[in-house]
């Protein structure tokens, strides 16, 4: 049987969550919030979760320098070595790579799950017994395990894995990855019955996803080549040497390439708290579609609108249908609902227009 102490958790938790501006924002963003009024953060959920079937000692965040302070106060547990610091911004694989190279030095037979900090699970039992079992899988078989969820709808904002043969139970080898697809093809998909909706949850042992990069991305693995990791010398090294890693990720560079993919697919109240749209599912409604968060509403003539204003407001709205209204400190957002793609370019406007101090 497989170790407990091997088991590690890599939980990335570096991004800037523009799609929920104004709520997230630069200095604090999305994982960082509680969306729920459940008290927790979504990274606390996040690592309470994994908590339970890895060591907490075992648990490592990667995140941007500009949060480390923000991760310590929300996670006072963990040590300051288990916070690894990126200086800028260069997607999942050189995140991987780092976070990987960083535990082999610690402990050459580690499994690894590796986690976003934002996504939600309802079914945690389920959903953790698919990680001990996958965990246990990477510990057997080397191969890189990604986890696949059964779709409910022909979602557009999700990448997709289609099944080939099974190996095992709720477990395939993977036959192709596909972007985020148009409505007609991801409706093609759920109708097949063969493709599942990407996670980005991965599982894989430290030395099989190291010789993965090492084949697919090794100009990224040649820049991170080192032996500080596990020294104190690792993390000077990480400033000279990580800004320089292409900006890829682990999907495009390793898993839609390698041939030793397979996926563990479950049903487990997932979701990719991606959106304001995703919000809007996820949260209750009124008799009219309506879904109201943090704020107080009166509403007249009003159908499926999101309201989120800062706690111990008020909003009167009316005639209003399909539309996000949204206020977080000095920002305001009024928009349709389904404009959600727009928020992007909306930041960016703002931000070139006006000024950082709104984002």
């Amino acid at each position: 049987m497989m170790d407990i102490k091997n088991n590690y958790c890599v939980i990335m938790s570096g991004g800037v969550g523009s799609r929920f501006w104004p709520y997230s924002r630069k200095n604090l963003p999305k994982q960082f919030l509680d969306f729920f009024g459940t008290g927790q953060s979504l990274l606390q959920q996040t690592f309470e979760r994994f908590n339970k079937v890895v060591p907490a000692e075992n648990i490592l965040i990667v995140t941007n320098e500009l949060y480390a302070n923000l991760v310590q106060q929300q996670l006072p547990q963990l040590h300051p070595s288990q916070i690894l610091l990126e200086p800028s911004r260069r997607n999942t694989a050189p995140c991987i790579a780092w976070a990987s190279k960083h535990i082999q030095a610690i402990n050459p037979n580690a499994n690894i799950v590796v986690a976003p900090s934002d996504h939600l699970i309802l079914k945690e039992d389920e959903f953790l017994t698919a990680i001990k079992n996958g965990l246990q899988f990477v510990n057997d078989n080397e191969k890189l395990l990604t986890l696949g969820i059964r779709p409910n709808r022909p979602e557009t904002g999700y990448g997709y894995i289609q099944i080939a043969q099974k190996e095992g139970e709720n477990l395939y080898k993977v036959k192709t990855f596909t972007e985020k697809p148009e409505l007609e093809l991801a409706k093609v998909f759920v109708a097949s019955g063969e493709f599942y909706w990407n996670s980005g949850l991965f599982m894989w042992n430290v030395n099989t996803i190291i010789k993965a990069l090492e084949t697919h991305l090794p100009e990224i693995m040649e820049n991170l080549s080192s032996d500080t990791y596990g020294t104190p010398a690792e993390m000077a090294f990480i400033n000279e040497r990580f800004s320089a890693c292409n900006n890829v990720s682990i999907d495009f560079g390793v898993m839609e390439k390698a041939d030793n993919v397979y996926v563990s697919l479950g049903d487990f109240g997932w979701s990719d708290l991606g959106t304001w749209g995703s919000l809007y599912d996820l949260s209750n409604k009124d008799a009219n579609g309506n879904v109201t968060l943090k704020c107080r509403t009166q509403l007249y003539d009003c159908k499926n609108n999101i309201i989120v204003l800062p706690s111990g407001k008020l909003a009167v709205v009316s005639g209003m249908k399909d539309y996000l209204i949204a206020e977080s400190d000095n920002v305001l957002l009024i928009c349709k609902k389904d404009e959600e793609s727009s928020i992007r370019k909306f930041v960016n406007e703002v931000q070139i227009n006006i000024g950082d101090e709104f984002i």
